[in-house]
């Protein structure tokens, strides 16, 4: 058996004046399936290149993924820490997600710089309130986004990391 890939990734939780935060929705199973429907919604970002920072490829990420570009400076955090294990593909992904926080940004989504991947998965956007990702019925990544975000809303992050749903 192939051992996972261990796969650095730094996120963003772009969050709008209102208290809103931009998330993307997932649609592909694997590299070379067709989009079905959205299996789930989480925040821009994407793995770390070789030499290259957290901060800084969270913020490429967000230059790549919906077309906001911001210097790594403007990121706030770390704020969360998340390992995620799951399959894309016929390949089991270890992601060990680093999360970092862009606030009060009114922003239109340009998807233009997308990787080849990404456009091939037609990813909606949306910018959902805390009410909405407590609603559901979607699933959200990580799991606990609902019970999370009231806490970054009320303000700037001071602590260290915390370790959210794995």
């Amino acid at each position: 058996m192939t051992p996972p890939w261990v796969r650095p990734t730094a996120r963003v939780l772009v969050l709008s004046p209102a208290g809103r935060v931009l998330l993307l929705g997932a649609r592909l199973t694997a590299p070379d399936a067709v989009p079905g429907d959205v299996l789930f919604w989480y925040t821009p970002g994407g793995g770390v290149e070789a030499g290259e920072s957290l901060r800084v490829a969270a913020a490429r990420e967000l230059a790549e993924e919906v077309g906001l570009v911001v210097e790594p400076t403007a990121l706030e955090g770390p704020v969360w820490l998340r390992r995620h294990l799951g399959s894309f593909g016929d390949r089991v992904v270890d992601s060990r997600e680093t999360f970092f926080v862009l606030r009060d940004v009114e922003h239109v989504v340009d998807a233009s710089g997308r990787t080849e991947l990404e456009l091939l998965g037609d990813e909606p956007h949306r910018w959902w309130s805390v009410e909405e990702v407590a609603a559901g019925p979607a699933a959200f990544a990580p799991g606990d986004l609902a019970t999370l975000l009231p806490e970054l809303l009320a303000g700037p992050w001071t602590g260290p990391p915390r370790v959210v749903d794995t």
